[in-house]
């Protein structure tokens, strides 16, 4: 595994030589995906569908159904690829290097080593330096995110719940505990950085290249529950660089509208008038994504007078 760190060209200050090091240029790559949505799909159909919604990815996976979840079909992503002119990732289980390896060999863009799907091994993750493509990890909290960007992920993905659910709660939690703990750090003097990063289980040199940056050192989304153009805006003012929308996105009457208000919102977040715009005639388009009481998890809330 390289010992140099971690690598970054935001604000055109590189910690390492981008000549030198081929994970430079993965987390490179990874950045020309900043400031968009990337859309789950399992068909081509569906594919077509975020294409013309200018979506600025497609992750493929398979459909939800009962089992195990895998790798999606070799084929699928190979006919997606030759239909669309978008980046392609798909999903490999976590430490299931020959998933990946089969993934790079067909020319997916992106490998997303995914905590959503069955896990092939419990203890190890992929050593992602042994590959060319750029891969994405999910986390939930900033020592599970730096922890996945020193074995080589060139995006991350703070997840929250993956079930389909339509609740962002635990995105939104996760977001602003990745975001916190940053703020903490920055704040640091240099010899507490030592101390920190014990604390969250992750190196001391990513550590101190997030101190040093104000951010995470690689490319930042948000994923789980983000259906409405008012949850993308939210991660994106949280200070995500995009977001994931789930292929349950799909299952509505008018997948198009939805997915398009969606990327109007990440790229217009900070603009309340055209998130309204965007928010607007949404409710027949989203018939079937609406959750029954039998899908709701109750809060409960316990209260100390």
């Amino acid at each position: 595994m390289e010992e140099d760190g971690a690598v970054t060209v935001y604000s055109g200050s590189a910690i390492t030589d981008t000549k030198k090091n081929t994970f430079s240029i993965k987390v490179g790559i990874a950045q020309m995906l900043r400031g968009g949505a990337i859309a789950e799909v399992t068909t081509v159909n569906q594919a077509k569908i975020a294409e013309s919604a200018g979506v600025c990815c497609l992750v493929v996976s398979e459909p939800k159904g009962p089992g195990i979840s895998r790798m999606p079909d070799p084929s699928l992503i190979k006919e997606i690829k030759q239909t669309v002119a978008l980046p392609v990732m798909a999903k490999a289980r976590v430490g299931h290097f020959v998933e990946a390896q089969i993934l790079e060999a067909i020319g997916v863009d992106y490998i997303d080593e995914s905590e959503t799907l069955a896990l092939a091994d419990e203890d190890h993750f992929v050593n992602k330096h042994n590959f060319r493509a750029p891969f994405v990890c999910g986390c939930r909290d900033l020592g599970e995110a730096l922890r996945r960007v020193r074995e080589g992920a060139a995006m991350v993905r703070t997840q929250g719940d993956p079930s389909g659910t339509g609740s962002i709660v635990d995105t939104v939690h996760n977001v602003r505990k990745v975001m916190g703990d940053i703020r903490i750090l920055s704040n640091m003097d240099d010899d507490e950085v030592f101390t920190f990063s014990k604390k969250i289980g992750a190196p001391y040199d990513i550590v101190a290249q997030t101190k040093q940056m104000g951010r995470l050192p690689v490319v930042h989304f948000a994923a789980g529950g983000i259906v409405t153009p008012a949850d993308a805006a939210l991660m994106m003012q949280l200070g995500c660089d995009g977001v994931f929308v789930g292929s349950d996105i799909f299952n509505c009457s008018d997948p198009y509208k939805n997915v398009r208000a969606i990327v109007q919102a990440v790229r217009n977040y900070n603009d309340p008038h055209i998130l309204a715009a965007a928010s607007s005639g949404l409710e027949e388009a989203m018939d079937g994504l609406n959750l029954n009481e039998n899908r709701v998890e109750r809060f409960v809330r316990d209260e100390t007078y």
